[in-house]
């Protein structure tokens, strides 16, 4: 079977990603993760309040495992989440612009 020019051409088209919108739905995932993360644990409650998770403060200055760290929790995590969707993206269509 062979590939007409034209088909070829779409399925290059198609094959790139809007390195900005994966960025944007990495940020609010990211940011909603990290948030849900923190609530629970604060509402989950106990003696020691996620050991594991407060060491994202040694990174994250300003965040620990509170009401108010989730709000802070959901800045760094949009933060992060925003930058690694938007290199994926920049790197994956570079990678698409290599192979035409």
């Amino acid at each position: 079977m062979t590939v007409q020019p034209d088909s070829r051409d779409l399925i290059h088209a198609v094959a790139r990603i809007h390195a900005r919108i994966l960025g944007l739905v990495c940020a609010v995932i990211g940011g909603a993760g990290l948030f849900t993360m923190t609530a629970w644990l604060v509402v989950k409650g106990g003696p020691t309040v996620g050991p594991h998770l407060q060491l994202l403060g040694q990174y994250f200055y300003g965040y620990q495992v509170t009401w108010a760290g989730c709000f802070v929790g959901f800045f760094y995590g949009a933060l992060v989440g925003g930058a690694v969707g938007w290199i994926i993206g920049t790197v994956y269509n570079s990678v698409v612009d290599l192979r035409r």
